[in-house]
């Protein structure tokens, strides 16, 4: 797996992005997120080393995980992203966005039903976000798809949106005040995948998680690892051969 930041910086538009750790971790290093710029690894994907070969090796490529790829003000450099995600067949460029509704307005000539090595996650947080994204991402020409709810901050019924997504993951909120995740609901959005047979992923707890009535202070360093404890991520694929 590797990373591709071609700009940083952001804005908030949701209501998961309250405590989002983009816009805190400039703000330790006194970082103006709101500033949108191109960053010196722009051309990452087709930069070569002197022998010939990429430098970014074939392979998953987490890209625009520091910003959004949809953004407004990256609209003046998205056209080249596109053309060095078709030069590199080899790679498969994933990107998380919470302005799906702007999709077709940012797609190359030449997207038509989508790019094979492009996977697109469309983020919610809860129902309202849900209905209002969901329904727009479950009709766009995107081969793969994704449902990313992280920040899960509420219950969400998404099982009607889920025909052509290949994956939805889950998360709670990281932060000293974060909004306390239900491990109820993380269970719930499973079955509803395990229903669909749609591959589900629990990515990390949340800072404040109510399990059993209960509620848990957790650390930081902790949320990753105490997930994957849980033990509840499905694989659809799997779940078809043994069937």
């Amino acid at each position: 797996m590797s990373m591709w930041k071609p700009w940083r910086g952001c804005k908030r538009c949701s209501e998961g992005c309250l405590h989002c750790y983009i816009h805190k971790g400039d703000a330790k290093r006194g970082v103006d997120t709101s500033l949108i710029v191109r960053t010196e690894e722009f051309y990452k994907p087709v930069e070569r080393l002197k022998n010939g070969s990429y430098k970014l090796k074939p392979g998953l490529v987490y890209t625009c995980f520091s910003s959004d790829f949809l953004l407004e003000e990256a609209d003046a450099w998205r056209g080249e992203c596109w053309q060095m995600m078709k030069q590199r067949p080899d790679c498969t460029f994933l990107f998380l966005t919470k302005r799906i509704e702007r999709f077709m307005d940012c797609i190359p000539p030449d997207w038509g039903d989508g790019y094979e090595n492009v996977v697109v996650c469309c983020t919610v947080e809860n129902q309202e976000n849900a209905d209002r994204k969901l329904a727009v991402f479950q009709s766009l020409p995107i081969r793969h798809k994704c449902i990313t709810a992280q920040p899960l901050i509420g219950p969400i019924d998404l099982e009607r949106y889920l025909a052509q997504v290949e994956l939805v993951t889950v998360g709670g909120e990281s932060d000293r005040d974060a909004r306390p995740l239900d491990y109820d609901w993380v269970l719930d959005i499973r079955a509803q995948c395990m229903r669909q047979h749609v591959s589900f992923e629990f990515r990390q707890c949340g800072t404040h998680l109510i399990k059993d009535g209960t509620m848990y202070k957790l650390q930081t360093r902790d949320l990753c690892s105490q997930a994957r404890k849980a033990n509840i991520n499905y694989q659809a694929d799997a779940d078809a051969a043994q069937g």
